[in-house]
Order: C-alpha cells, then sequence, then structure tokens
C-alpha cells in the first residue's frame, strides 16, 4: 500500500540541529554542563554522537538566549550564573506579577483553586525534586495570573521565567536532599492558594511579593 505523498517527512539537517538545541539547551539549565566549564565542540559532537556542523548551529542558537559564550576555534563555555542577573529577573517579576494577581484573584473560579491546590500538595512530595515539578510549578504560576493577564503580560513573564530558570533548577535542586525544603514548597503553594481563595486583592498582592521574596532569597543563598 502506498504511502500518501507528504504523511512521512524525511529527516533534514535542520531536525538535527533542533535536536542538539534542546538537548544542549536542557543539559544546561539541569546544571549537568555546568555553569563556567568550557567544551570543545569535539567533546560536545561525541557526548551527542553528531558532527561539528549542528553543533555549531546549536551554540549560535543557544548563544543568542544567553545560554553559552562562544570561543575563538572551537570551543564554547556555560555561561556563568550572574546573581545580579538573578536580582533583576526577581525585580521585574515582582514589578508586574503581584499586580496581575490583584486582579486574576476575583476571576479564577473555586474549581480551578480547587485544581490548583491538588497541585500545589504535589510539590511538596519528598521524591518530586525540582527538575521533576518545574514544568508543572511554571503552569501553577501561569494559571493564577491568566485570567487577567494580557497577552504580552504573559510573552514578558515567560521571558522573565525562561531567564530565571536555571537559576531555580540548579539553586532549588541543590536543596533536594533537605525532606523539609519539599514540606516548605508544598506549604508555600498552597499559602498562595489560600491567599487567592480570599478574593482580597490587597491580601493576594501581598501574599505574591512575599512569596517571590522568600524565593529570590533562597535561590541566592543556595547559588552563593
Amino acid at each position: 500500500m502506498a504511502t500518501p505523498r507528504g504523511a512521512v517527512q524525511p529527516i533534514t539537517s535542520r531536525s538535527v540541529v533542533e535536536q542538539a538545541t534542546e538537548e544542549l539547551r536542557r543539559a544546561i539549565l539541569a546544571g549537568h554542563l555546568a555553569p563556567g566549564t568550557e567544551y570543545s565542540l569535539r567533546e560536545l559532537a561525541g557526548m551527542l554522537g553528531i558532527s561539528f556542523i549542528p553543533i555549531r548551529e546549536a551554540l549560535r542558537s543557544l548563544e543568542s538566549e544567553g545560554l553559552v559564550i562562544m570561543r575563538p576555534g572551537r570551543s564554547a563555555v556555560v555561561a556563568p550564573l550572574d546573581l545580579d542577573d538573578l536580582r533583576g529577573i526577581y525585580r521585574l517579576r515582582r514589578a508586574l506579577e503581584p499586580e496581575i494577581a490583584r486582579r486574576s484573584c476575583t476571576l479564577l473560579t473555586d474549581g480551578e483553586l480547587d485544581r490548583l491546590e491538588s497541585h500545589a500538595a504535589d510539590f511538596g512530595v519528598r521524591e518530586h525534586g525540582m527538575a521533576d515539578i518545574y514544568d508543572d510549578h511554571h503552569a501553577f504560576h501561569l494559571a493564577l495570573l491568566a485570567p487577567a493577564a494580557t497577552t504580552w503580560d504573559i510573552r514578558v513573564l515567560t521571558t522573565l521565567w525562561r531567564a530565571a530558570e536555571r537559576y531555580i533548577r540548579i539553586g532549588f535542586g541543590r536543596l533536594d536532599p533537605d525532606p523539609a525544603e519539599h514540606e516548605r514548597r508544598g506549604r508555600a503553594h498552597m499559602d498562595l492558594v489560600e491567599a487567592f481563595r480570599t478574593r482580597d486583592p490587597d491580601t493576594v498582592g501581598a501574599a505574591v511579593e512575599k512569596h517571590l521574596a522568600r524565593n529570590e532569597k533562597m535561590a541566592f543563598s543556595a547559588l552563593s
């Protein structure tokens, strides 16, 4: 039986670049490729089992995201963690998120808050490290703000969350061995849901501000 024309697309060199970019990004964000470490293109190509050409293109993309620094010749350095950048990211988050949350708390349904409360409890499971919960954690905060967020709000917040991702994954990942840290994560997010249930903008704004300030302090301490 003949395969319909166009049903299966051949693998292109571009798809290899995209796969290499995705895998290197994942390894950098998780800290497996350590900040400040220099790798030759030959090393990276060997890790991924591909040639130099897609590695070079992948690194150029990651350089534009601020994750690597290209060196003359055939090497690249994983961008060091810059704690001033972390402070700047949280300064912008504190300027945006409490204000959006103040409006969103009057729009979220009880059913949505029930769903988010269930997710918040999952963040406290001891077997779940930061790497396991990060995507759900991102979705949790987006869901709290989404009813009052414009398209541009979400674009800006997504940019900030992506910029913070490596700091959060690595910093809070270092706290994973402490069982009390898992309990704290669960409780901190349950407290946010409880604040939103009050439907009081001042209460919610203060709760989000407190949540961000505490997370910034803990991440900064873990990374320092």
